[in-house]
């Protein structure tokens, strides 16, 4: 695993466009330093990944458990 990653490396990291993980970090979400270019430690995308597992971050203004459906039975 390597130790900073790009926007763009993060974005397929997390399966997501660049512009979400810019929104992440805008938000503050996501922590990143600036070295020439903005960089996400690794360590960082494991804290995000523990941190926001069971969430819905459709609106990240609004971060919210996600809602389970149970199937009703016959």
């Amino acid at each position: 695993m390597e130790y900073l990653y790009t926007v763009e490396e993060t974005a397929k990291l997390l399966k997501v466009n660049r512009n979400m993980v810019y929104d992440l970090i805008n938000t503050g979400h996501l922590r990143a330093i600036k070295l020439g270019r903005k960089k996400i430690p690794s360590f960082e995308i494991e804290r995000f990944l523990r941190e926001y597992i069971g969430k819905d971050m459709s609106d990240l203004n609004n971060v919210t458990n996600l809602k389970i459906f149970k199937k009703e039975s016959a």
